[in-house]
């Protein structure tokens, strides 16, 4: 199996993940030229940009540890095109990061921040 086979189960779990939560998928895979976002997520007035990162074994770290400045700043471009593009300034925002370590699920919310 190659990394985009295994990026595409990963997200795939955070999907259900989301849903069984009460969000609404909007997108995966958003794609603009500055970067891209895993999933875009609804749920009442919250609009949330989720990174999905998966590992299959624990060398190297956990998943969280991979989100880098220039991936952060990447994900805040991303995410400000997707606002602009969509008109969606009545809505509050969240950056949070889906982590699937050996099988389990974990959620961290706002994993960045706008400050």
């Amino acid at each position: 199996m190659n990394k985009r086979e295994k990026g595409r189960i990963f997200e795939d779990i955070a999907e259900k993940y989301l849903k069984e939560k009460g969000f609404e998928i909007l997108y995966r895979n958003y794609r603009t030229r500055q970067g891209e976002i895993d999933i875009i997520a609804k749920k009442d007035n919250l609009i949330v940009f989720v990174e999905v990162r998966g590992k299959t074994s624990d060398n190297f770290g956990l998943s969280e540890e991979s989100i880098t400045l220039p991936k952060a700043k990447k994900i805040l471009e991303t995410a400000r095109h997707f606002i602009a593009r969509n008109v969606l300034f009545d809505y509050d925002f969240r950056f949070d990061l889906i982590a699937i370590n050996s099988n389990q699920v974990e959620h961290i919310e706002n994993i960045i921040t706008l400050e």
